[in-house]
């Protein structure tokens, strides 16, 4: 598993430096960061969210718009899992204000590295960002009171261990609010084998009645998952998707691939 993991961090490390696609020239979560057509992306921010110039959501590789959907309070402290360029870390730092604060997790250098370049054309001063791995989080037990994240676990190849990861540093109370890739049925076992699409956030992607079954089994409450895009792997915009199935192959699994809002608590 470790190649995949190895294969994902260099895609998305080029896709950030290069302002290509994290898949190559496929479309995929991160899609070329100036092509507006992108499918799973596209329009996930309004131009004048947050007050953030609009060159900040252009190098986004998202899938939602956590942010818009996770409850953030002034004075909280936020965790963003794989926060990639910062956009959801800058939108949530808005959100809880100056006495708030907001971590930014990645292991990709290039990302954190454009990451804090924003911060610093921001001024933004409650934002920290931390290189490690969703599956081993660099922070202490119980501090956080609301985890976010856009489009990653599903490139993880231990989402337990990332679950149970972010359940250990949230505290007593706190919200898991993430956006992300699922599944209402499996794809078949060459998508899952096909390292693009596990960059492209397919080939990882957890079943619906999965992902549930996960977030129980650590520990979590209050469990919902909400669909907030269908896609429709018939159209032509879409096919490069999954480059590797038939147009046979794309009618039986249209609709088997849907961005969802995850939430669900640590029990009081």
């Amino acid at each position: 598993m470790d190649n995949i993991k190895d294969f994902v961090q260099k895609k998305y490390g080029e896709a950030i430096s290069q302002k290509t696609s994290c898949c190559g020239d496929s479309d995929c979560c991160g899609n070329s960061l100036n092509n507006n057509a992108d499918i799973i992306k596209a329009n996930l921010y309004s131009s004048k969210e947050g007050g953030l110039p609009e060159e900040i959501f252009k190098a986004s590789f998202g899938c939602g718009n956590p942010t818009a959907l996770a409850e953030l309070n002034p004075g909280e402290t936020v965790l963003d899992l794989g926060s990639g360029s910062g956009v959801d870390v800058f939108l949530s730092a808005k959100r809880v204000g100056p006495n708030g604060k907001v971590y930014g997790l990645d292991m990709t250098d290039e990302m954190l590295k454009v990451a804090k370049e924003n911060q610093q054309k921001l001024g933004i001063d409650n934002v920290e960002f931390l290189k490690g791995y969703i599956e081993d989080t660099p922070l202490s037990d119980n501090i956080i009171d609301a985890i976010i994240s856009n489009c990653v676990v599903n490139l993880s190849t231990d989402k337990k261990k990332v679950l149970q990861e972010a359940f250990r540093v949230l505290k007593s109370g706190g919200r898991f609010a993430i956006s992300d890739i699922v599944l209402t049925k499996p794809l078949p076992a060459k998508i899952s084998q096909d390292l693009l699409a596990w960059s492209g956030c397919i080939a990882g992607a957890l079943q619906i009645n999965d992902y549930q079954s996960l977030l129980q089994e650590v520990g979590f409450e209050n469990i919902s998952i909400q669909i907030t895009r269908d896609y429709d792997l018939t159209s032509e915009t879409s096919k490069s998707i999954l480059p590797n199935l038939t147009d046979s192959e794309r009618a039986d699994y249209n609709g088997a691939i849907v961005s969802a809002f995850i939430r669900a608590t640590k029990p009081e």
